[in-house]
């Protein structure tokens, strides 16, 4: 709450009695809107909860009805596999063994009769049926029949039938599947015999809705289903809101423990309420959902209009606070007609009556305000007149340094005429390596600008020298066009000569080469000289890393700390310089910068590089 006044208050662009105006609101608003959010919050969740406590009892009742069912069907087939008599009936089928017409009547007055009767008398069940494994046997309905009737129906086509079948027609006669378009479920077990393996097969069949009365009655917003293990659905009569995909998809989370959930879902504008039963007995689960998006559409509605009844209240609230605020404030905001003067450019306003109140001491501070800009002004006048002064200087310089070139050149022109050509092309080192170290760079140059000043140097350190230093360049065009701090390669160059070649006068090389690692670029400086000891090693690493102190750079004064210090600076602390050496052998500075990758094209004018 604090952090949300503290955003309106410093909130740019808003008025201050528009920040009054809404810091009121709130203070009014948010705790009416928290009361309003838990208040149908509750609503909700009493809707929800009255309705799943409705569904779970409903679910215990469907619980116990299929227990009912279960029950009834296992204690018929139970009592028929323990019918020695039938057995006996099943195993003559079988032999082919002739019996008597007495026979056959004593058995159907008495066996099957008594077996009717228990069928009969359980009104759950629809019926128990016994087929023979052959047609050699006398039918006697409505227990006994051949194996051609049990054919005709859909479970007698698997290749193993044994245990419960759902959901399908009893075609065994054809008036039975023209009379009655129930649908049956049974338990069809097999009946063995120690001498001649199965001798038949018992059908304990009971209408699907009695066995799952709920997924037949057609209540609003409401419907269910029977998914077996092997992921079949059976609907009843109320299979028209079904949604195949919500059942699928709570299939995974199905707790096979035989109690029952019940839990709440929110999909899009669809509020549901989903209950479902795991069966081990019949390996599957009972699945019930009911619609509540209709009770919730209600609350919903309400929450609109309580909505609606506020924000009228709050935009005449508004009106209201922001009226009285503004004739609170009426001389704040005279000082604020003052400031917006002052903004215009007009610096000689006075604010007068500044009064006695916070709001006088502002005005009185304004005034303050505005003579310190007009001295600053003053000030800044005359700084502007000594930064020109300092370019008209600076100008001047350039002129002398341009004197300096030309005079050069005149040189130059003179060497050339008298044929002295070692003299012209040594001037003509001279006056780039002049022009290169006297030009102002703001940023950084090239690797390849930094080599063509290091080929002058190497020129005109020639000429002092009666040894020859030869350059050896290996370097890539990648690598030619990075960039790096102007004057960082020259002063390794000139550390190399007087610290490692001068002191063996003789002829020798410094190879440069250039090598893309990474995302870095590394130039290599070996000098082939007097190399250096592990102790010099060691002491000059800790010069470069500032351990110890340095008393200046060689050369042009430029050492290898104030190389490493640049580079460091230009591209961070992981570049810069590492050194290897041997002594008697060589010396090699390693010159680490990041690599900007180049886009390189052929054209029919020569090799274009460009930026990445």
């Amino acid at each position: 709450m604090k952090k949300l006044f503290q955003q309106i208050w410093y909130m740019n662009g808003l008025k201050l009695n528009i920040k009054f105006t809404l810091v009121t609101i709130c203070f009014v608003v948010l705790p009416v809107a928290v009361l309003g959010i838990i208040l149908f919050h509750n609503m909700e969740n009493n809707v929800v909860s009255e309705n799943m406590t409705h569904m779970q009892y409903a679910m215990e009742g469907n619980k116990d009805d299929i227990q009912t069912g279960i029950d009834s069907i296992n204690m018929c087939t139970q009592f028929f596999l323990s019918d020695d008599m039938l057995k006996r009936r099943l195993r003559e089928a079988i032999t082919g063994e002739t019996i008597s017409t007495g026979e056959l009547m004593q058995y159907y007055d008495t066996d099957i009769a008594s077996l009717e009767r228990l069928v009969n008398n359980n009104p759950l069940l629809y019926g128990v049926r016994v087929y023979a494994t052959n047609d050699n046997i006398q039918e006697m309905m409505p227990i006994l029949y051949e194996k051609s009737r049990m054919q005709k129906l859909e479970w007698a086509s698997y290749e193993k039938f044994s245990g419960w079948y759902y959901n399908y027609s009893d075609v065994i006669f054809s008036s039975l599947a023209t009379e009655s378009g129930d649908k049956i479920l049974s338990l069809v077990t097999p009946i063995d015999d120690y001498g001649y393996g199965t001798i038949g097969v018992i059908e304990a069949a009971m209408k699907m809705k009695n066995m799952f009365p709920t997924l037949y009655e057609k209540v609003e917003n409401e419907w269910g289903c029977f998914v077996s293990d092997d992921g079949i659905l059976y609907f009843g009569d109320n299979q028209r809101d079904y949604s195949e995909e919500l059942i699928r998809g709570e299939l995974p989370d199905v707790v096979k423990d035989g109690n029952i959930s019940c839990y709440y879902k929110r999909e899009g504008t669809k509020n549901q309420l989903i209950s479902y039963l795991y069966i081990k007995e019949l390996g599957g689960t009972l699945f019930c959902v009911q619609d509540i998006s209709g009770n919730m559409d209600q609350i919903y509605r309400m929450r609109n209009t309580f909505i609606c009844v506020m924000a009228g209240l709050v935009i005449l609230l508004a009106f209201v606070i922001n009226f009285t605020v503004k004739r609170i404030l009426r001389q704040f905001y005279d000082i604020l007609k003052s400031i917006r003067q002052i903004q215009q450019g007009n610096l000689n306003v006075v604010i007068k009556d500044c009064g006695n109140d916070e709001m006088g001491e502002l005005g009185s501070q304004i005034n303050t305000m505005l003579e310190n800009i007009r001295q600053l002004m003053e000030d800044n006048i005359n700084h502007e007149v000594l930064v020109k002064n300092s370019e008209i200087r600076a100008l001047q310089n350039q002129i002398n340094a341009h004197f300096i070139y030309n005079v050069l050149e005149s040189i130059k022109m003179m060497a050339e005429i008298d044929e002295e050509y070692a003299i012209s092309d040594a001037i003509t080192s001279l006056g780039k390596l002049l022009r290169y170290s006297m030009k102002w760079v703001s940023g950084n140059v090239k690797v390849e600008e930094e080599l063509e000043y290091i080929k002058d140097y190497l020129a005109l350190i020639n000429l002092r020298f009666d040894y020859e230093i030869y350059l050896s360049v290996n370097i890539p065009e990648l690598v030619m066009k990075q960039e790096i701090p102007k004057m960082s390669l020259q002063p390794i160059v000139e550390n190399a000569i007087y610290h490692g070649i001068e002191q063996m006068a003789e002829d020798t090389n410094i190879y440069i080469k250039g090598i893309v690692e990474g995302d870095d670029c590394i130039i290599e400086i070996t000098d082939a000289g007097r190399g250096m000891t592990e102790e010099e090693v060691e002491r000059l690493r800790k010069k470069i890393a500032g351990e110890i102190e340095t008393s200046g750079g060689s050369g042009n004064g430029i050492g290898l700390k104030n190389v490493q210090d640049r580079i460091s600076m230009s591209f961070g602390k992981g570049y810069g310089i590492s050194i290897a050496s041997m002594l008697g052998c060589y010396t090699k500075i390693m010159v680490r910068i990041p690599l900007k990758k180049q886009i390189v094209t052929t054209s029919s004018t020569g090799l274009t590089v460009s930026g990445d």
